[in-house]
This record gives structure tokens, sequence and C-alpha cells, in this order.
């Protein structure tokens, strides 16, 4: 299986890293050799000659070498959708969720004594969605080294026994681990390599297959909070827990589905295929890509904005609740969040293919924008109605802002890079995910309500959606000083032509002179 490294040119390319700089050709009358485990090819490009740095490093706007063949926008690419859509719902589906089983969690483990109940029952949700997140670093590593295949597999597997084995705890402590940590962790190693295989099938479908497959959480984040209530009425949490092993079952199968497009080149050199080479540190953490200006922005913009984002998923249920009593369907809430959310990731997806290079950020600036007035909102809706408009415009941009997370980040980085490029991107959003919902639950527990913790849920989506207003600024200047440098490269060797041609004119003239007689 074909690391990521080499999988992620989405045209299907194996070709290594190296073969990004110049190479010249085999003199005349040798047989074209391998270099630095590529292989040289006579006639590739016009008359031999390399792709210019820019294409072939995987810069901003291009998605790999020059010379690669296009991805094939199709074929068993529909079936590896598929499987990443239900990979996308089986994960954030249940994360989503959590509302539902926050509120049994609370009858379950609670008593009348504990002060801080709220927020020592939120750890175990937003330890969760924190740990999807803070493993991806560790997840692109392991994709790069492992392949997309294996790591979908085997994190799945990982996360199907952390959900069983939060079925059997009796005190809310165990599923700090078990639930929050190993089930986490495994959802985390089986979602990041359904976004990254995206990559290898389609390219100008990409953004449009984007967001079907992340509208796989907002089917599951639509139908499950029913089907929770229903079994939480009718069995108990722990028995709902060892239903939804089944989805995790299901996504252990759907990871075989991500056939890589390109063999390992490791196994082609030399037919060692036992072998296994651990490659340079440099690749395995590829930190390269934070020498890019307007990925570091994102990197920073992104998580200052989420540091509210995951605090109604959590304690929107119990608000409600609380406002309204047992008088209202509160599941409507996640209901209305997963209808408009998927229907935003699939018209905000298509959107995204028709705006060029970076200027794709103004839609998660505008979808944080909304996120944060919405969040600011909730306690002001003393009618359910209004709550419940609220929860579709939050849903909406929500789906925004979701759906073109990894068309942004080809555009920053290139296809080489994506793949650590998404994973540091992820690992950095753990920390406001982690520690929000928390925060809110103590506001809760010392405020005796949410109020201020809605409030201040909205701020952070607007600091963060305010930073990112830089990045298409920025990212243009930068491909102008990657255009500019080839040209003064060449202006630089034409003068060096011209300073050469001029001494040998100066030489051959007094040979010349001596010749005649002179």
């Amino acid at each position: 299986m074909a690391p990521v490294s080499e999988q992620l040119e989405p045209q299907g390319a194996g070709a290594d890293p190296a073969a990004a700089t110049p190479l010249p050709g085999p003199p005349a009358g040798e047989e074209p050799r391998r270099e630095n485990g590529g292989e040289w090819r006579p006639g590739s490009g016009e008359s031999g000659a390399q792709p210019p740095a820019e294409e072939a490093h995987g810069s901003p706007g291009c998605t790999g070498s020059a010379a690669a063949p296009e991805p094939p926008e199709g074929g068993w690419g529909w079936v590896v959708m598929l499987a990443a859509m239900w990979c996308n719902g089986a994960v954030f589906g249940i994360q989503n969720s959590c509302g539902v089983l926050f509120v049994s969690m609370l009858r379950l483990f609670g008593s009348s004594d504990d002060k801080q109940l709220v927020f020592k029952t939120a750890w175990v949700s937003s330890l969760s969605m924190g740990m999807v997140f803070f493993c991806s670093p560790i997840v692109s590593i392991f994709t790069d080294l492992f392949g997309c295949r294996k790591v979908a597999v085997i994190g799945a597997a990982v996360g199907l026994v952390g959900l069983l084995s939060s079925s059997f705890v009796s005190t809310i402590e165990p599923l700090y681990f078990t639930y929050g940590i190993v089930f986490a962790c495994g959802c985390s190693f089986a979602y990041q390599p359904s976004l990254v295989i995206l990559g290898h099938y389609f390219k100008k479908r990409l953004g449009l297959v984007n967001g079907i497959v992340t509208a796989g959480s907002s089917l599951f984040t639509v139908s499950l909070p029913f089907l929770l209530r229903v079994l939480l009425d009718s069995v108990d949490l722990f028995n709902t827990l060892r239903v939804l092993c089944i989805l995790m079952f299901v996504l252990f199968l759907a990871g075989f589905t991500y056939k890589p497009l390109v063999p390992n080149t490791k196994d082609k050199e030399g037919g060692k295929k036992g072998k296994f080479k651990l490659p340079p540190a440099k690749k395995i953490c590829n930190f390269s890509v934070f020498k890019v200006l307007s990925y570091r922005i994102w990197a920073l913009g992104i998580p200052a904005a989420l540091f509210g984002y995951f605090v109604p998923y959590v304690h929107l249920m119990n608000h409600v609740k609380e406002r309204f009593g047992d008088s209202v369907p509160e599941e409507v809430l996640l209901l209305c969040l997963g209808i408009t959310s998927g229907v935003g990731r699939l018209i905000f997806g298509r959107v995204a293919d028709y705006i060029p290079g970076a200027k794709k950020i103004y839609l998660q600036v505008a979808s944080f924008f909304f996120i944060g007035l919405m969040s600011m909102m909730i306690p002001l809706c003393n009618v359910f109605g209004a709550l419940v408009a609220v929860c579709l415009f939050m849903g909406l941009f929500d789906g925004c802002f979701i759906c073109i997370m990894a068309p942004i980040a080809f555009e920053l980085v290139g296809a080489q890079d994506v793949s650590q490029a998404i994973g540091f991107l992820l690992g950095l959003m753990s920390v406001p995910m982690t520690v929000g919902p928390p925060v809110a639950g103590l506001l809760r527990d010392k405020l005796g309500t949410y109020d201020v913790a809605f409030y201040l849920a909205g701020v952070p989506p607007l600091i963060g959606g305010a930073i990112l207003c830089f990045i298409p600024w920025v990212h243009e200047r930068q491909k102008l000083k990657a255009r500019a440098k080839p040209v003064d490269g060449e202006t630089t060797e034409k003068m060096l032509e011209n300073e050469s041609t001029l001494v040998l004119d100066t030489t051959e003239k007094p040979a010349k002179e001596l010749d005649s007689g002179f």
C-alpha cells in the first residue's frame, strides 16, 4: 500500500518528492537511471524539461506534479465517497448527538449533593470531541507511513472497542478513558483518512464530493437523536451504547474500500516487499507546512474561532430542558442543526468549486460570523420557535465551515503536504473544542443559567473570522513571489550568457589579429 505522502497527488502520481527539483536527462548514449528513487523518463514535459518549481512542489493552486495523470473523477471513487460519507456520519453523528447522551448521563450518574455535576459530565463529551482532533497530527504521520486503508480499518476497530467498553462502566470517571479517549482516538484514526483519500480520486469535483461526504454527519445527526431517545426510553444508556457499536462495525468494513491508486514505490525499488524502512524524520513530521504564511494564519484563526463552537452541541439540550421543561421536544433542535448543516455542505461545497484559489476562505469567514451571532441569540429566545430558527441558520453555516476544510488545505499547501497540514490543523483545533464545553458547564454551575455561557461562546467565532480575512491577500502575495523567482533566475542566466559571449568575443579577436600577421 502506498504511503499517503506518495498518494496525495490527486492525479495519482507516485513521484518521489525529490523529483520536484529539476533533474537533467541522461547524457546521450547512456541508459535512463533512477535518481533519489524517481525514474527519469525521456520526453516528459517539453523536450524532457521538468515542470517549473512552483508546480512541481505542489504550490498553492496546484495539486501535484504537472506531469502526473489526472484523477479518475469517478469509478471506484464513488464507492470510496460512500464509505467516507458513512465514516463522517458514524463519527460525527454520535459526537453531535452527545447532548441527548449528556442528559441521560446527568440522570444516571448525578446526585443532588454534587454541585459540579454539569461541569464533570460535560468533560465526557468534550474530551471525546477534543481527542478526535488532538490525535490528528499523529494520524497524519501514520497515514503517510502506512496508507489510508490500514489506518482507517485499525482506527474503526479501536473505536468499536472503546464504545463497547463504555457500556460496562458503573461511574462517570471510567467514561473519561473508555469514551473520551479510546473511542475518540479510534474515531480520529478512522476519520482523517476519509478526507485524504478523496483527493486521490477527485480534483474538479472535490468541493462537491467533500460536500456530499460531510453531509453524512448531517444525515446521522438528524436521525440519531430520535433513535437515541427511543433507545434510552426503552433500554438503558449502556444498551444504547452497544447498539451504536453496529455503526462502528460497518465503519470498520468501509475502511477496506480505501484502495490506493499508486503502488508503494518502496516496494518497487529492489523488490524488497517484505522490508519496511522508516523514512527520515523530516518526512515523518513535515513541519515545512508552517513555512507557508497563509497556512500559519489559517492554523491560528480556525482554533481561535472554535472555543465556543461545540458548546451548543453539548449544552443546548439541557438549556432547553431548564427553560421550557418537558413540554417541548428538544431533539427537534438537533434535527434542525443536522438538516440545514447537510444542505449547507451540499450547497457551499458546490459553490466552493467556482470560487478561485484561497478566496474560498471568505466562505469560512461568513460562516464564523453567523455561527457566533446565532450562539449569542440562543439566550434571547424565549419562544421555542425562535430557537428553532436560530438552529436552522447555525446548522447552515456550520455545514459551510466544515465542507471546505479540505479544499482550502489543498489550495494553501498543495497536494503533497495536505495530509499533515490537515492533521496539524485538527490537532490545534482540539484544545479550544475540549475546553469550551466544560467552561460553559462551570459557568452554569456557578451562575445557575446558561445565558452568559452562550453569550461568551459567540465571541471567539467573530475573532477567528476576522483573522481569516487576511489569508487571501497574503496567499496572492506568496504566489506572486513564487512566480517572480524563476523569472529572476532566467534573467540572471541570460546576463551571464551575454557576459560570457562578450568575453569570448574579446579573446577571439586578438587571436585572429595575431593569425593575420599583426
